[in-house]
């Protein structure tokens, strides 16, 4: 009888994660990723048929984007301070839906690109209070089974996004894509106010949340003193900064795919192209929470090594397509290696920070993909410019290797700190 008995205990003090706000902000998140998949996949299409750019141009209106949604990123946590997140969230969210109605009507590149740096300002806000909220409400021990199915809002989004963002555009214009695209983003304020999740960002809850953050800080703290262990500027930087890092080196890959897979398409005589993003989305699916439990349980660096070398072979694989059936294994490849990198990396830098802090890491973690897509979208973009889109997939592949590198080295360095602190203890 004690058996059954613990187990029940053990169910009952499992502590809740989907709960009302945390499935409300997952769609909220989902839907404002939805909203950028579906035309930032589009805008090579749209630059180079209806405005005559080039690939220089499809690149700015990439970077472009990424630059402005780094520089809100950085501002917001001053704003959440001087107002609150709700009002900081609402403004973001209506700055980007304007801006993606306005994206329909330039006639050539300058102004589209003036509307994408807008974009940029309002995606950044959006994107920075909405995991910020996500992650105050998850419990610790849980991090990364959390922050896993919460990242599947945005890994679903980059996957569906980019072809359902084609798709309608092959058949109904961009005209018609925008309009959709201000629709998804107005979706989310009925929900984020029927499901109060907007009062998470109001000043008494958050007043309460500081203080419970503050208790729970104090006894991790008391743990970590009787463990001999000490916050230092190293666990920033191994814990924060690294995984910061690897994020934006990853993200650079993912520019390259972003950008410009439907004109590579297009090169190849693919007409259905856009399944890459649909057979990436099926193994992001699989494997993304399991990821997250591995992370609780062993870690990242059991989860981080493969998934690198899954991302190495797909890029490979793709830079030598020729048919739909080695598009579709190098996005199989693609889907399990990124699906379980990024939240690895996003949960890996939360579990070494304090709820006070997570704005602040959130936001390092944000910046850190659009600072990757910005760099990989100049980058790849020179490299196609003098090359082929074949041999720029295949040099994106070299980023990743030096990721796979730098996880060995961590490694490296982590266990020979453990043998020598045995070597001490003896």
């Amino acid at each position: 009888m004690s058996e059954p008995t613990s187990i029940q205990e053990s169910a009952r003090q499992k502590p809740a994660l989907w709960t009302k706000q945390f499935v409300t902000l997952t769609l909220a998140s989902f839907l404002l990723f939805l909203n950028l998949q579906m035309l930032l996949s589009t805008f090579s299409m749209h630059i180079k048929s209806n405005l005559h750019g080039g690939d220089m141009q499809v690149s700015l209106a990439t970077s472009v984007f990424a630059v402005t949604a780094i520089v809100a990123r950085l501002l917001t946590s001053s704003w959440i301070k001087r107002w609150s997140k709700d009002a900081v969230l609402t403004a973001g969210l209506i700055i980007a839906a304007a801006s993606t109605a306005l994206a329909a009507l330039p006639e050539s590149v300058a102004p589209l690109l003036v509307m994408r740096a807008i974009y940029g300002l309002g995606f950044g806000i959006g994107s920075t209070v909405i995991p910020t909220l996500v992650s105050q409400i998850i419990p610790p021990q849980r991090m990364g089974e959390g922050i896993g199915y919460f990242g599947l809002s945005t890994s679903l989004a980059m996957s569906i996004g980019p072809a359902t963002g084609m798709s309608i555009m092959k058949e109904y214009g961009f005209t018609t894509l925008a309009i959709i695209g201000v629709g998804a983003v107005l979706c989310m304020f009925p929900m984020l106010l029927l499901s109060g999740a907007y009062k998470l960002g109001g000043k008494r809850k958050e007043a309460a949340a500081s203080q419970q953050a503050q208790r729970m800080e104090q006894a991790d703290m008391a743990k970590q003193a009787s463990a001999g262990a000490v916050r230092s500027r190293s666990i920033w930087r191994f814990t924060i900064l690294f995984p910061a890092l690897l994020n934006m080196l990853i993200s650079i890959t993912y520019s390259g795919i972003l950008s410009f897979i439907a004109v590579y398409g297009e090169e190849l005589q693919l007409a259905q192209v856009g399944l890459f993003f649909m057979f990436n989305a099926l193994t992001i699916l699989l494997v993304r929470p399991i990821a997250g439990k591995i992370f609780d349980r062993k870690g990242p660096l059991v989860v981080l090594l493969p998934a690198a070398a899954f991302v190495i072979v797909s890029m490979i694989v793709l830079s030598y397509t020729t048919n739909m059936l080695t598009l579709i294994v190098s996005a199989l490849l693609y889907g399990a290696g990124f699906g379980s990198i990024q939240p690895t990396l996003q949960a890996w830098m939360l579990r070494s920070a304090s709820k006070e802090q997570y704005g602040v890491v959130n936001g390092i973690f944000y910046n850190a993909t659009d600072l990757g897509v910005s760099i990989g979208a100049i980058v790849l973009g020179v490299i196609v410019t003098f090359s082929s889109y074949s041999m720029m997939y295949r040099l994106s592949s070299l980023f990743m290797v030096i990721f796979l590198l730098a996880i060995a080295g961590f490694a490296w360095k982590q266990k020979s700190k453990a043998q020598d602190g045995q070597s001490a203890v003896q």
